[in-house]
């Protein structure tokens, strides 16, 4: 009797309100009301706070049968618009013969050591501070001629999910012995296209 009692009294309407599902329901309603209601601003850019800071140490790395790789801007975090990677490559180790990419630029910032870069039929002695850049169609590769590591940047733009083929070399290039067929097929899904598919693999010197 008590509990038709209160009801008569509040009303099923009132039970409805107090219901805390329809109230967080409701909430939301509200604010996607007022988001369609906000008049649009036409003169002032909306400013967000989306910056990462990624420290030396940070970022996943991969050893690629010796050269090393650190993710530090991936393409989830900047939509796909860019990629950089941090490379360590040993003495007497090749990164990658002749190659080039169809949609997206490379550019190389050497940080240590003495980086041996092929352009065409060219090649130039990269010291540290040197900044190669290396639009699309056009054939590169880069090693390490010295007994030294050396260090670079490797930044990619678009990335074109450039991540995929670093763990895809990593499982390639860990294989024994070392399967054309797979890594041509890598290369190409990545946008990567060896000039000469007889010479592609990279080993040391």
């Amino acid at each position: 009797m008590i509990r038709k009692d209160f009801l008569k009294s509040v009303g099923f309407g009132s039970i409805f309100l107090m219901n805390p599902q329809f109230l967080i329901s409701q909430n939301i309603l509200n604010r996607s009301k007022d988001k369609m209601n906000k008049e649009p601003n036409y003169f002032e850019d909306e400013l967000v706070d989306n910056a990462s800071i990624i420290r030396p140490e940070e970022g996943e790395s991969l050893n690629l049968n010796g050269l090393s790789v650190t993710f530090k801007v991936t393409s989830e975090l900047s939509n796909n618009q860019l990629g950089a990677y941090e490379i360590s490559l040993p003495p007497n180790t090749v990164g990658a013969k002749l190659h080039y990419h169809r949609f997206m630029d490379e550019t190389f910032i050497v940080q240590k050591g003495t980086l041996t870069i092929g352009v065409g039929d060219n090649e130039q002695k990269a010291q540290p501070g040197t900044v190669a850049y290396v639009p699309r169609f056009t054939p590169h590769g880069f090693r390490n001629d010295t007994n030294e590591t050396v260090k670079l940047m490797l930044i990619f733009n678009p990335s074109e999910k450039r991540e995929g083929f670093f763990k895809g070399l990593y499982e390639t290039l860990n294989e024994v012995p070392i399967d054309p067929e797979k890594f041509l097929k890598l290369y190409n899904k990545y946008d990567s296209f060896p000039v000469d598919t007889s010479n592609m693999i990279p080993t040391g010197e």
